[in-house]
């Protein structure tokens, strides 16, 4: 019973968490918690959770051409490799303080969302360091001065703590890039698949990963990604915008008190 419970609810966050490009860890981990798993081992599953949901859900984002493949392999390889760091070495910290940091961090990522910002057009900076881009039918600028060490530091704790990183990849590409937000939560899905993964072998290579917990969760968060991008696909992005926010806020609130709770 207490493990069709947790499927269920792995299932419904993957629709949610894919629809608006966030891997959802946020939830992830803190739901697997109260299954009975200690924190790192809750981290590697949700780590491979998140690899399903997004790799499911690229399926129908590609179809529909939101993904900007060539902006996800240029800020995605920091975030990638400080993923696997962040992995690796999270034994080093206590559970209670990576999940501390993170609400705060999710807090501010919330409220940048929520608040009615305007976002950057393409005529701003040019030169070394400033990438304009053309896709889809859009066109913004990417500030590689800014979009390089942001996700090569979301990539370290994203790797500890077992989440994607995309609550803080979207506001950066929404606010900072001016990419529009349809193709910023397919590029999302995309980096957070490979983020993912890294972090997962990170900890699995530690000897942290639990198959039989796992496994069954892993099909609930395909069939949850591949219904929750059809879904984003057909939603405004002024809706996906305002999802996004909420479910932030509330993944901080959630990390916040799983943190009390365990400390």
């Amino acid at each position: 019973m207490k493990s069709m419970i947790l499927i269920s609810v792995v299932f419904v966050l993957a629709v949610l968490m894919s629809m608006v490009g966030r891997g959802g860890g946020n939830f992830y981990v803190p739901v697997i918690i109260a299954a009975g798993a200690g924190m790192h081992q809750a981290a590697t599953t949700a780590q491979l959770i998140l690899v399903a949901t997004a790799a499911a859900a690229l399926i129908v984002y590609q179809k529909h051409q939101t993904i900007d493949w060539k902006l996800a392999a240029v800020i995605d390889i920091p975030t990638d490799i400080m993923a696997f760091f962040g992995g690796y070495y999270a034994h080093l910290f206590s559970g209670t303080l990576l999940k501390l940091v993170f609400a705060v961090l999710l807090v501010i990522a919330s409220v940048l969302m929520l608040y009615p910002m305007k976002q950057r057009t393409t005529k701003e900076k040019q030169g070394l360091g400033y990438w304009r881009r053309q896709y889809a039918g859009a066109k913004y600028v990417v500030n590689l001065w800014i979009a390089i060490p942001i996700t090569a530091v979301t990539g370290l704790a994203a790797g500890m703590v077992g989440i994607s990183g995309g609550s803080f990849k979207i506001p950066l590409m929404v606010l900072a890039c001016g990419v529009p937000m349809r193709v910023a939560i397919g590029t999302s899905s995309a980096m957070v698949a490979v983020t993912a993964l890294m972090g997962f072998i990170g900890h699995a290579v530690r000897g942290e990963f639990n198959p039989s917990l796992a496994l069954p969760l892993v099909f609930a968060a395909i069939a949850g990604g591949l219904l929750g991008a059809k879904f984003s696909i057909k939603t405004k992005p002024e809706k996906l915008k305002l999802i996004f926010g909420c479910t932030t806020l509330a993944a901080a609130f959630f990390m916040a008190f799983s943190a009390y709770s365990s400390g």
